[in-house]
């Protein structure tokens, strides 16, 4: 299994930003595509997912309304996009698969910064 994130960077204030996050190895529309993110000296935050197969989406209450999740199942690629952003936003983006409780696959990251 493999979760190969790409995408992000710089972003301004007020400006959109879009990860992607393509999978292998597995069936894709097999298990929900999971997407959290860390912020510098911060936790892990849990931001929403997708099941791929049916396009379903759940988001956390923090991002509801900003946060919108894609799957296309043709190009086996996950996507998060994050729209008017702020500082606080900044932060290691990742998206991840969890098909059980011991087991989880996770993408390489992807830096988010927001900054004028």
């Amino acid at each position: 299994v493999q979760l190969v994130q790409l995408g992000a960077g710089l972003r301004n204030p007020g400006a959109s930003v879009k990860v992607s996050c393509k999978a292998s190895g597995y069936t894709f529309t097999s298990y929900y595509i999971d997407w959290a993110r860390q912020a510098p000296g911060q936790g892990l935050e849990w931001m929403g997912r997708i099941d791929p197969g049916v396009g379903v989406t759940k988001a956390a209450q923090k991002f509801q309304g900003r946060v919108t999740f894609t799957a296309d199942t043709s190009t086996r690629t996950a996507y998060v996009e994050l729209s008017s952003l702020r500082s606080e936003d900044t932060a290691v983006y990742y998206c991840a698969i969890i098909p059980s409780r011991v087991e989880s696959y996770w993408g390489q990251g992807t830096q988010v910064t927001v900054s004028s």
